[in-house]
């Protein structure tokens, strides 16, 4: 039995600057690499499709549905499922290389994807992370239909661990970060169910404990005056999506 062969799913919109990367990172380790693209009006379309890409253009209806597009998009069942602004490590390579030459004994595995602050090469001292599964047989599972959360729903299946990483570059500016959490936050009220005394008694307090839960047990001290930045921006979105929540409420509608 030969090696198993491994699709590669990207979803973009105006990711020209960053998308080149995550496609040469996976060159040679997956056997295509597929872009859902939303509608990119800068040059996405273009430097995806001059590194081998096939790009397939879909509306937006939210991360889970669009997610679940490409998976549906791919020619191979196994699936490398990465966002346009996570490049995998050359140990990760490795991994996986190893992993679909000897064949998946799992369905489903997991590795951490390392945070990386606007204007740095590399994640900080203890940075932050998300550990994902993002490596999968879409037979078996499938990302889940919500669309704000993008995740993929393993059931019961064993789920395996990676000891790789992939590089996330998620934000091109400390601005970036602030538009991409009220995007967040927008998409969230839409969808909220706690009753509103909850979110009145919360909003005293959600600015600081926001900030203690960024700055030191998601270790953003480590980074500096950055870390404090990034600390600041995420507390204060927290406390602005009480507000944002509140509105939705009162009004029926997100505000």
């Amino acid at each position: 039995m030969g090696p198993t062969s491994l699709s590669c799913c990207i979803i973009a919109r105006n990711e020209g600057d960053r998308i080149g990367d995550v496609i040469r990172a996976v060159s040679g380790l997956v056997d295509e690499v597929v872009v859902i693209d939303s509608g990119s009006t800068d040059n996405t379309i273009v430097v995806a499709e001059a590194l081998g890409a096939r790009v397939v253009h879909h509306d937006w209806p939210g991360y889970g549905p669009q997610k679940r597009y490409s998976e549906d998009c791919a020619a191979y069942d196994w699936i490398l499922n990465l966002d346009a602004d996570e490049v995998v490590t050359p140990e990760l390579y490795s991994e996986i290389k190893a992993l679909m030459s000897a064949g998946p004994t799992l369905n489903a595995y997991r590795f951490r994807i390392m945070n990386v602050y606007p204007g740095w090469n590399a994640p900080r001292l203890w940075a932050d992370f998300h550990n994902y599964v993002r490596l999968y047989d879409r037979r078996v599972v499938r990302f889940r239909e919500s669309p704000v959360h993008d995740t993929v729903d393993t059931r019961d299946e064993p789920v395996g661990q990676l000891t790789g990483t992939v590089t996330h570059f998620s934000s091109r500016s400390f601005e970036h970060i602030r538009q991409k959490f009220e995007s967040y936050n927008t998409l969230q009220a839409k969808v909220l169910k706690k009753p509103s005394w909850q979110l009145w008694a919360r909003l005293p307090l959600e600015y600081p404990l926001g900030f203690l839960r960024y700055y030191v047990f998601r270790r953003h001290f480590t980074g500096g005056v950055d870390g404090l930045r990034v600390s600041h921006i995420a507390a204060e979105a927290r406390f602005k999506r009480i507000l944002k929540f509140l509105a939705a409420k009162r009004n029926g509608r997100v505000a």
